[in-house]
């Protein structure tokens, strides 16, 4: 009699089930529109670089709105004190908002640092104009006996004192909440004070 041979039966591995074609095609549009959508990213990062590197500029420039006390000595002994009312103004001219850092406008005469003030940090909005009042005291007692005997004796003959400012604004300008670039601007004025009738005559640069 024949000996029964045991044979065991393995299931066979599954088929790999092949995409139709309109899966294939689905696949293919979404990628097609992934890589477009990509595309059109990238072209904004490059078209917002752009304009960053055409507009970004942030004016800076000083005001003095009003003479509140003006004190000067005389021939034999030239001296002054003077406070006023002036009036900072960040002009912001790009289209985001410009953060900037407090820093400190100095005030000089045949420079000399005769007075300063501290401008706190804030922000000037999407093309506007941030205009910060502050009060300032000027006045000789840090002025060498050389320059008071000379320069400061013959401008109170002529009863106009000229005084110089200065100041260096840093921050960062966002545009389109997307990119951030640093930019400072800086601050140069010449101020002539005419002493009898208190006017003041600014050129800034």
């Amino acid at each position: 009699m024949a000996e029964k041979v045991n044979q065991q039966v393995y299931p066979s591995a599954p088929t790999k089930k092949q995409p139709s074609r309109d899966e294939e095609s689905a696949t293919s549009l979404s990628d097609q529109e992934l890589r477009k959508k990509k595309r059109i990213k990238l072209g904004i990062y490059i078209a917002v670089f752009v304009v960053f590197q055409v507009i970004v500029i942030t004016a800076f420039s000083l005001t003095v709105m009003r003479l509140q006390d003006v004190k000067t000595g005389n021939q034999t002994s030239p001296s002054f004190d003077i406070s006023f009312t002036t009036q900072v103004r960040i002009k912001n001219t790009n289209f985001g908002p410009y953060k900037y850092e407090s820093t400190n406008v100095t005030f000089t005469y045949q420079g000399v640092t005769v007075g300063q003030v501290s401008i706190p940090k804030g922000k000037a909005g999407f093309r506007s104009t941030k205009k910060v009042t502050v009060t300032v005291s000027v006045n000789s007692n840090a002025l060498p006996i050389s320059t008071t005997s000379t320069s400061l004796k013959s401008e109170l003959g002529v009863e106009v004192l000229t005084l110089k400012s200065h100041a260096k604004l840093s921050g960062k300008v966002e545009l389109m909440f997307v990119m951030k670039k640093k930019k400072a601007a800086e601050m140069n004025c010449t101020m002539p004070i005419a002493l009898l009738t208190k006017a003041v005559q600014l050129n800034c640069d």
